[in-house]
């Protein structure tokens, strides 16, 4: 192996083979397809589902910078506090076992709408609510609408992108967190002001909003096609073929890319449904490729959340004023930077997807991380223990750069890579134990990482005395992540393989090499037989009007 493959910048043989084989189709420009300008607004609209979980993993940790909400809910905190905000993840959870056999048998479009109007009714609960258990109410059912919405969105986005758009488009969808995050952190700025920051309605406006995007969505999902994948699978094969070239090639149903697309996906469906007549949950456990694919699903989800970024998120009140930050203006002005920074790193490095390795953008961003939380480590440290003038400005600092390096990746490959190492046979379960992954994971972070602030924080100072963090440990915190991640590094560079290039179908070759039930279709055969149905087509329209003329001399 050479250098290039171990720092993630080359492919193996086999890798290789697939991205120089893989199907050169005709360049297009979006803006000047008129079937493309449209299919590109809706992909637009399906991105926007991710900002729901984005929304609500910074909203919990903004609010608890209000007084009125402390006040509220008589200052949380330890395992009440962990609960509170757990309760999202236990909502997802209970719903996940549900989406793939709402998605698989009644479409990807039913399930989205359902998952829409379950966190429209949450949200309402959640502004509304007149007591704790209402409240908590409300956010397991937003929790439970989300996974519908979150695992079925970038599944048709994936199956109704064009194959140039694809990638890009199935990466940018997760850098959408970032957006909702983004949007609660400035709501929340402005909402603090309201009353004289005693108002209710600081922490209530924002709650409500948490159901705005979903409802824009559902209206608009009326007109998003269904997932050709998906009516294929149903032996739809003409709306398929119909959907394919009315947003592909603007009609055309003999286009090229349409009819490569349209042959690959039935052929490999076709093949998937020959080799296994239904599909099964213990499928991932039957094959040594797909009990690959399972295994990595697992540490996508794990390590996505657990790498750090997830005390920023939901406890960065708590983070802050370990550092010294004592001022509420301050937490929030810090914290909403810190959110648009994200946001443009996720969303450039999401657009050049196609131009970088996944195995090169993944050790990348990890070994980053764990560079980071090394000295983020230290710092803390040096500010809580010694107090070092400076530290807590500069753990800060590393926590803003932790944030650049997760965003470089994590934000966008997380669904993206899911995607491309499952065949469509597998997707929504898949994706299914992709998301029960990182609700575990959200779920033991958001319910442990309160107690162990608890546990490890600094001497409680009198009243009306700023908080400095001295003499605290929270810095342990830090370091069990820094081991952590120095893991993820290591089972990244061994277990990980390179799906740049190939098609959504072609990519299961990556994993189950020969054994891969993919259709052999070849694109160059394909244009020579458009090319030779089409000159056919015209020899016959001459020969009709060389015969029809005469007769009319």
């Amino acid at each position: 192996m050479g250098i290039k493959e171990i720092i993630g910048l080359g492919v193996d043989e086999k890798t290789k083979k697939l991205q120089d084989e893989a199907p050169k189709f005709e360049h297009v420009t979006w803006y000047k397809d008129p079937g493309l300008r449209v299919l590109t607004f809706y992909a637009c609209v399906l991105c926007v589902s991710s900002m729901g979980t984005g929304w609500d993993g910074m909203y919990m940790g903004v609010v608890q910078n209000f007084d009125t909400w402390n006040d509220f809910f008589d200052k949380p905190e330890g395992s009440r506090l962990g609960l509170l905000v757990a309760l999202y993840q236990i909502g997802s959870v209970a719903s996940i076992p549900l989406v793939p056999v709402i998605a698989d048998r009644w479409g990807r479009r039913p399930c989205i709408a359902l998952g829409f109007i379950l966190m429209a009714i949450g949200a309402g609960l959640q502004a509304g609510a007149s007591d704790y258990a209402t409240y908590s109410g409300g956010r397991v059912l937003l929790g439970f609408g989300n996974s519908f919405a979150q695992i079925a969105s970038p599944m048709l986005l994936a199956e109704l992108c064009h194959p140039q758009h694809r990638a890009r488009f199935t990466t940018v969808y997760n850098c959408l967190w970032n957006m909702g995050s983004l949007l609660v952190s400035w709501t929340c700025f402005g909402t603090h002001y309201w009353g004289g920051g005693n108002s209710d309605w600081s922490w209530r406006f924002p709650a409500i909003l948490q159901g705005a995007p979903g409802l824009i969505q559902l209206v608009i999902l009326w007109w998003i096609p269904e997932s050709p994948r998906f009516l294929i699978a149903k032996d739809r094969q003409d709306e398929a073929l119909h959907i394919l070239s009315k947003y592909h090639a603007n009609g055309n149903e003999n286009h090229p890319t349409v009819q490569f697309e349209y042959r690959e996906i039935r052929d490999t469906i076709k093949a998937e449904q020959l080799a296994n007549n239904s599909s099964r949950y213990t499928d991932f456990f039957k094959t040594k490729g797909n009990r690959y694919r399972l295994l990595v699903l697992f540490s996508l989800g794990l390590f996505s959340q657990w790498s750090g970024n997830g005390v920023v998120s939901n406890y960065s009140a708590r983070l802050y004023i370990n550092a010294g930050l004592d001022s509420e203006n301050e937490r929030l002005i810090i914290t909403a930077g810190k959110t648009i920074l994200d946001l443009f790193v996720s969303i450039g490095c999401a657009l050049l997807v196609e131009r970088l390795n996944r195995r090169f953008s993944f050790l990348f961003a990890t070994g980053g991380m764990c560079l980071t939380l090394l000295f983020w480590t230290l710092t803390c440290g040096l500010h809580e223990q010694h107090q070092a003038p400076g530290a807590n400005n500069a753990m800060i600092f590393l926590v803003w750069l932790h944030g650049v390096f997760y965003s470089t990746c994590w934000s966008g490959l997380l669904i993206g890579y899911a995607v491309e190492i499952l065949p469509y046979s597998l997707r929504a379960k898949g994706l299914m134990f992709l998301n029960i992954s990182v609700q575990i994971a959200l779920l033991l972070n958001n319910y442990l990482n309160p107690l162990a602030f608890k546990a490890w924080q600094a001497p409680a100072v009198p009243e009306g005395e700023k908080e400095t963090g001295y003499g605290g440990n929270t810095w342990r915190l830090y370091l069990i992540y820094t081991i952590w991640v120095a893991g993820e590094v290591l089972f990244i560079f061994f277990m990980y393989v390179e799906t740049r290039g190939p098609t959504l179908e072609e990519l299961a070759k990556v994993i189950d090499g020969d054994n891969a039930a993919v259709a052999d279709v070849d694109l160059e055969h394909v244009e020579k037989e458009v090319l030779s149905k089409e000159t056919e087509r015209v020899s016959s329209l001459d020969q009709e009007v060389h015969e029809v003329a005469p007769s009319k001399v």
